[in-house]
Order: structure tokens, then sequence, then C-alpha cells
């Protein structure tokens, strides 16, 4: 699994309009969209009822996107480009809620994420041909299930017992929700005109490889339907800016700095003064990263920011607690055997909430009101007073949780599984900041070291939860301090890894701060890459370990980028 601050894979386009105000298209999941899944679905369910194996349960879902990007380098303007596109997901399953094809085949490599991909649907409203499309796709899915039920009757005979024996779908009460659209504008010259002016800041520093800042806006539109009888609409838009800047020092190692805003609507994203400040200050930083002193691998205690102290939740405890994987004879099913036990410091409460849209006025992404499987959100308390509670849970049943709890999510094209939302840390007692500084640089002089360390900034990371590798995370700190026992000014050091293994770092855990951060991202795993956001005070760890970061051999550029000496318009 892993986590990217900003990028969006895929997607990428932006409508060229001759007027300053741009609306883009109300993006509603037509009536055709709709009558056309519901025929169909009642055609198959009807028409293979007789079938042997016969179908039990069978769901589409059609997500249609539109995505707006405009991206600006060193003042000028790359790229202004458009695309909107409809993508069909098929569930089709045979035998019953106990035991059908979608179970794992044990042996067999990869098996998690596995499923049918999602199929294109023709953007017109024309029913018959919309049919035509969701019956081809249909037949297939159900010619795999039929055969792959086969199969999976076949393991069960051969292989030992499983550990976990519990259904393969969950049995949920049936939904009616549809959404109407709210406006989505945003002004095109205006966006236009900010990029150039904060990618133009960039210009002159022939150090810097990388200045670029990009608006994406981006409207989703989600159709689900099951035989159940759901019925779900969404309209789920989203906007983000992101600075990106780039160095590389002389001894080959590329040094990024990112920054990005994610809202709901464009008036809910900082201004345009405070996004300069903060693309004046990611130049300086970027700047002194380049000649800062490289950072010996390091064990010993640290402070995580809040956005690291969430990005590290979300790595090491939050991938562990997707209840999909407890069922995966191959995942190392670190919590399982830990509900109702102590696993974090008392003063601790982890919990996950979809329904939540911001924390202290700013935007959090991984908000939704129901799940990809059509089950409406919900606040799960994973850990409360350092206990642990329960999993994230989509329909897939797993032992001691029956029912889906709103967190199966994917991405169009990807088979739903439970997945992250919206992750927040808190702490019932904390300390001011400077009291956190002062409690590292005690336990420093308590540990006979020189220094602690602070991570402020992170960029992602990822982590490994199979039984056949090591069972351990790696995140991936932007900026990173030394904080020293003696009270020296602290130091700008580069070139680390924070690394270990969940259990160990969560008993290391010994003070909360007063503070808030918030990490925005797209979390990418088996269902696909699905918005995210992490929060946290920062958090004092007693001993944490670094190693070295790979880095390139290649020197850098012997020429700057053309664009980054010369201003571009209205620079």
């Amino acid at each position: 699994m892993s986590e990217r601050p900003f990028w969006s894979k895929g997607l990428v386009g932006a409508w060229l309009l001759a007027m300053a105000l741009s609306s883009s298209p109300t993006l509603r999941a037509s009536d055709a969209v709709l009558t056309a899944l519901q025929q169909e679905l009642e055609r198959t369910m009807a028409g293979l009822a007789t079938s042997a194996p016969a179908p039990y349960f069978l769901s589409y879902g059609v997500t249609q996107t539109s995505s707006t990007t405009m991206l600006a380098s060193f003042g000028h303007m790359l790229l202004e480009n458009s695309t909107t596109r409809r993508v069909l997901d098929v569930d089709l399953r045979v035998g019953s809620h106990e035991l059908d094809n979608t179970r794992s085949i044990r042996g067999i490599a990869f098996e998690m994420g596995r499923g049918t991909r999602g199929v294109s649907l023709p953007m017109g409203d024309d029913v018959l041909a919309l049919r035509s499309v969701i019956w081809r796709a249909t037949d297939k899915a159900y010619r795999s299930a039929a055969e792959r039920y086969q199969k999976v009757v076949a393991n069960l005979q051969v292989k030992v017992r499983e550990e976990d024996t519990s259904a393969d779908l969950s049995r949920e009460q049936r939904v009616r929700y549809l959404q109407r659209p709210a406006p989505f504008e945003f002004d095109t010259t205006a966006w236009r005109d900010r990029l150039r002016m904060l990618s133009g800041i960039f210009v002159g520093h022939p150090e810097i490889t990388t200045g670029q800042v990009s608006f994406e806006a981006e409207q989703v539109v989600k159709t689900i339907v099951n035989s159940e009888g759901t019925v779900v609409q969404l309209y789920e838009p989203i906007v983000k800016v992101f600075i990106i800047v780039k160095t590389k020092a002389d001894d080959g190692m590329s040094l990024p700095l990112y920054e990005s805003y994610s809202a709901y609507a464009a008036d809910r994203l900082p201004s345009a003064m405070a996004m300069k400040a903060d693309a004046e200050r990611m130049l300086d930083l970027c700047l002194r990263l380049r000649t800062a002193p490289l950072m010996e691998t390091y064990s010993g205690p640290a402070i995580l920011s809040g956005r690291s102290a969430g990005v590290f939740f979300h790595e090491i405890f939050g991938h562990r607690v997707e209840g999909h994987r407890q069922k995966d004879a191959n995942s190392s099913q670190t919590f399982k055997s830990f509900v109702g036990q102590r696993i974090l410091p008392d003063f601790i409460d982890v919990v996950f909430d979809p329904t939540i849209r911001s924390l202290g006025g700013v935007d959090v992404v991984g908000a939704y009101e129901y799940d990809d499987e059509g089950i409406p959100a919900q606040k799960v308390t994973a850990v409360e007073n350092g206990v642990f509670k329960g999993f994230l849970m989509s329909r897939a049943p797993i032992e001691g949780f029956d029912h889906s709890n709103g967190h199966g999510r994917r991405q169009a094209g990807f088979k739903p599984v439970a997945r992250q939302s919206n992750l927040l840390v808190s702490a019932s007692t904390h300390v001011s900041s400077d009291s956190l500084r002062s409690m590292l640089r005690a336990e420093c002089r308590a540990q006979n070291k020189e220094y602690g360390l602070l991570f402020e900034d992170i960029q992602g990371g990822f982590t490994f939860t199979g039984r056949t590798v090591p069972n351990a995370f790696n995140v991936q700190p932007l900026v990173v301090y030394k904080i020293f026992a003696d009270g020296r000014p602290d130091e700008l050091v580069r070139g680390v890894d924070l690394i270990g293994t969940p259990l160990t770092t969560f008993n290391n855990i010994v003070a909360a701060a007063d503070d808030l951060g918030i990490f925005n991202g797209v979390c990418g795993a088996e269902s696909g890459g699905v918005p995210v956001s992490a929060s946290s005070p920062s958090l004092l760890v007693s001993m944490i370990e670094v190693q070295k970061k790979q880095k390139s051999q290649a020197k850098p550029p012997l020429l700057s980028d053309p664009t980054s000496t010369t201003p571009g318009a209205g620079q």
C-alpha cells in the first residue's frame, strides 16, 4: 500500500472555455444509465434463475468522472486538457452468501484484489446501446463466476480447514438514495493566472529542477444498483492544487517538496497570497536541503509532527485493520487476536469517520455518504483508551464481524474491499508543542543521545502486511531536523526513511501535543487509489529507527530547464 500526497492517478483534463467563469457540465448519471442498469439487472436475474449455478447476487456500479487539470511550470502554462468517461463494474456471484465464487483459492498467488476490470460505457443516453455493453460485461462475469465457483469448491476439498470460515457476503438492508447535484464552479482565467504566478516564484534559481503548480477539479457521479433492491446515486466533487518543487544535491540525491490543498469547492481553498507564502517557504527550504548534511543511520527518540504522525498511523495501523486482510491466509493479521486488548497508550483514541468533511476549517478528503457497495458511511472507533475495538469492514464478513460498517471502497474498475476513510488520532492528555520538545531533550539525555529527531513533513509511505515478507513499514520523510539535547539550534538534515514494525513502535509512544496536523492524499492498494485523510497531534516516540534513503547516482542536470530563467506571461 502506498500514499501519494497529491497525485490522482489517471484522469487529466481541463475545459478550454472562452468565458472567464467555468461551470462544469452537470454530470448527472442520466435516467438512461439508471434505466439501463435496472433493466439488465432484472433480465439477468430472471433469465439465469434456472442456470446451474444460478446467480444469487448481482451489483452494477457506474462511475462517471469529468476531470479538469491545468499545469504551469516556472511561470508558463504546460497543459490544459479535459476528459470525461463512464466505467461499469459488475459484481456477479453464484453459490450462496455462505460460499460463493469470490472466496480466495488458497495456493494461488495474488488472490487479494482479484476480480473483473471495469468496462467503458458510452457517454450518450441511448438505453439500448448502454444495455448492450452491460449485457456483454454481465455475460462475461457470469461465465467467469461459474467457472471459478467450481474451483472454489474443489479447493475446499484438497486444502486444510480454513482459519476463518465466515461467509463470503454479508446480508445488508437495501438502500434507496438519489442525491441532487450541487453547483460546481471555478474561474478558469483566475486559476490560470494564479498558477503562472505561483510557479513563477521558482524562476531564476537554476538549482531548482522542477517548479510546478497544478489545478485539478473532478466531478464524480456514482450510481449503484443491486439485486437486493439498493439504488444509490452520489455526486462527489473535489478540487485540488499541488505545488511541487525539486532540486538535486551534488551527490545525486533527489530532494522534492510538496504542498497540496484539497477542498470540495474551489472557494474553500486557501487564498492566492496564502499559497504564495507557502511557495516562497518551499523554495527557501528546498535550497537549504540541497546543501544540508546527510543523516546517518539512527535509533533513538523523535517527535512526529501531526502530519507525519497521521501518515505513520495510516501505514502501521490503518492497513492492518482493514477487515478483508484478517481473512487472507497470506496476511500477517497483526491485530486479529487483539480485540479487547490494549495496543496503545491509554490516552490515545483512533477513529475512522467518513461522515465528517472538515477539521478545523480544513476539508478532509476521505468523506463520503455511501461506500462503493451502497452501504451508508459510518464512524468506526478502532481504538478507545488504547484498547483495540475492531476492524474496518466491507461486505466481506470475518469472524466476529458479520456486517459492513460502510468502508467498502474502490477506484473505478476495481473490486471493493475494506479501505480507510478519514483517520483521526486523538489524545485525552496532551502538552504544549514547546513542552513536547523539552520532553524530547530530556529523553535524549536519559538515553545518552546527543540529539533526537523531528519529522516535520512527510511524503507518504508503504507497508507490508503479508506473512512471506517482514511485517514492517517505511514512511518517507521530506523535512527532518536534529533537536540537540543541550539546546543548540536545530539542524536540517536529509536522506533518511523512517522504518520499523507496528507493535514495537506503538509501545514507544509516550506523549502527545495539543496541536493537529492533517494529511490529505490518495491511498493505493488492492482496490485502486481512493482519497483518504489522516490527522493527528504531534507525538513523542521514545525509540524510532531510520535508515539511509535510496538515491540516484546521476549528477544534477548540466543545463537548467529553459523556462526556469525566463519569466512567463504575467511575471
